[in-house]
This record gives C-alpha cells, sequence and structure tokens, in this order.
C-alpha cells in the first residue's frame, strides 16, 4: 500500500532534520510538515544524538509545540544568524523559488529564513511545479485598515485576491494582520511581481521566497531526494 501524505511529510522532515549538529542555531518552521521536523528533532534531543543546540520558532504554534517536547528557544535578538531553517511549503519550482503562507505564518517564515545560512524546506512530491501559482494562491500579508484598497491594488497586478476567512471572520496573523490570498493564473515573472507587490501600501510581506532556499527535501512514494541550489 502507498504511503500516505502524511507519512511522505515525516520521512521528508526527518531527512532534513539529519543536517542539524549539536550546538547549532536553528529555526523551526510552521505547517503540518515542520511539525514533524519538529517533532523528530525533538525526539534526537531525547535520546541524546543532538545537544547544546538552540531553537527559533516561526510562529507561536510552533513556540508551543517545541516548549511542549522540551526543545530549547532562543530569539533573533540573542542569536542573529540561524544555521538552519527547515520549513514546508506550498509550491516549490526548479529554481528552488518556493510559495509560502497557506499556514498563515508567511511573515516570521520570511524573517527567520532571511537570517538563515541554509534555508531547508521538506514537501512531498505534490508540491513541485514548473511554474509558481499554478497550484497554490500567492498569500500576501496586510494591514487591515484600508484592506479592501490593498484587495484592489493587487487586482490591478493581475491577481483574483480573497480575505482569507476563518469560520465567517478575517483570519488574523500572529501580527494581528489579514492574508489576502491571490490567485494568479501562473507567475511569470516572480522577481517582477513580488517587486509590484511591496509598492503598494497596506502590503506588509508576500509568500514569495525567491533566492532564499539552498536546500529541498522531497518525499514520493518511491524515494527521498535532496535537491540543491
Amino acid at each position: 500500500m502507498a504511503p500516505s501524505v502524511d507519512e511522505l511529510k515525516r520521512r521528508a522532515a526527518c531527512r532534513a532534520v539529519d543536517y542539524i549538529q549539536s550546538g547549532m542555531v536553528v529555526g523551526l518552521g510552521s505547517g503540518s510538515t515542520a511539525r514533524y521536523a519538529t517533532l523528530c528533532l525533538a525526539e534526537k534531543l531525547r535520546r541524546g544524538d543532538l545537544r547544546d543546540l538552540v531553537a527559533i520558532p516561526t510562529s507561536e504554534d510552533t513556540a508551543q509545540l517545541a516548549r511542549q517536547e522540551g526543545i530549547p528557544l532562543t530569539t533573533l535578538e540573542e542569536h542573529p544568524r540561524i544555521d538552519i531553517t527547515i520549513d514546508g511549503a506550498d509550491e516549490v519550482d526548479p529554481q528552488l523559488n518556493v510559495i509560502k503562507g497557506l499556514g498563515g505564518c508567511l511573515l516570521r517564515e520570511k524573517i527567520v529564513a532571511y537570517a538563515t545560512q541554509r534555508e531547508i524546506i521538506v514537501v512531498d512530491a505534490s508540491k513541485l511545479v514548473s511554474r509558481l501559482g499554478t497550484k497554490s494562491p500567492l498569500p500576501v500579508e496586510v494591514i487591515p485598515f484600508g484592506w479592501r484598497n490593498t484587495q484592489a491594488a493587487l487586482e490591478r497586478t493581475g491577481a483574483q485576491p480573497r480575505l482569507r476567512l476563518v469560520n465567517g471572520n478575517p483570519f488574523i496573523t500572529d501580527e494581528g494582520n489579514y492574508i489576502l490570498d491571490c490567485y494568479y493564473p501562473g507567475i511569470a515573472d516572480p522577481q517582477k511581481l513580488t517587486a509590484e507587490i511591496h509598492l503598494i501600501p497596506g502590503v506588509v510581506e508576500d509568500g514569495l521566497f525567491l533566492g532564499l532556499v539552498q536546500t529541498v527535501v522531497v518525499a514520493s512514494p518511491e524515494q527521498v531526494r535532496v535537491l540543491e541550489r
């Protein structure tokens, strides 16, 4: 029987944790795949395979899980350079550019990725695409004030933006912002698009992670393989 998607995520996450060494500063991503990485890291710490490391979480949910599992936490203020971050993604293109943010944590995730020497993305094979924006919307975090004007401006970039809702109410990020999920018919020029988006007042950050990822660990039913940039 073929392994489930959750099992593929677990395999990819645990393979990524093999890159972590004792004494490192580690970024802990958010979402279902990154959760497996956090659990795998905690198990290695309990067994004594790793020691003397500290972690920086990219969301409040990840911070809570790490505390429950006994992973020592720190901050970017105390450790401004991170050795390795393990995170998930919603799409990965052949250049290892990715879309992130369906979990709602893209702002902190990008701040952590920018401070990281080696950003490792863990995915199942369904997340690989030839062009970004073909399967996943592009999440854009926006200030609540005037969000409809921001939405109209995003429409002018070619998007169909939808306010993310939870139980009929706007989804609120850890930083107190809204997310507009922007649907494009594929993104031909991600660099140009992110530059356009960041010129819009009210935009905090977008989910395009360009040139930030060094390694992608991909799990398929047949194998776990590693892609390097």
